[in-house]
């Protein structure tokens, strides 16, 4: 159980890392790219894959509806962003699995350029 200051803190930055509207990430997770991008267990869905679809549903949420796994599962998002921005390679990352991956996890990164 997280306490209500640890709760804030997690919400505002996810907030900040996740910058794809619900709608945006519904329509991206549904293309090729977003279905080919990131580590695939046995063929089936990827991890990102699975965590955007949870994504949507937290976003969609009232403060109030949060639950403890919505918490856990945005600590989880919160990490992975920045873990993989801070691998990002040179040059121009549009069409790369790397923006692919982080849009499966609600973040484009080319987002307001």
């Amino acid at each position: 159980m997280t306490t209500d200051d640890e709760q804030r803190a997690i919400r505002d930055t996810f907030r900040e890392l996740v910058n794809m509207t619900p709608s945006a990430l519904e329509e991206w997770l549904a293309t090729d790219e977003s279905q080919a991008a990131g580590q695939h267990k046995d063929g089936g869905e990827s991890t990102g894959h699975a965590s955007g679809r949870t994504i949507v549903e937290i976003l969609r949420k009232k403060k109030g509806d949060l639950s403890d796994s919505d918490y856990a599962h945005m600590r989880k998002v919160n990490g992975y962003i920045r873990r993989h921005l801070a691998q990002r390679p040179s040059g121009d990352v549009r069409d790369t699995r790397w923006r692919h991956s982080l849009m499966n996890w609600g973040h484009d990164p080319l987002a307001g350029n």
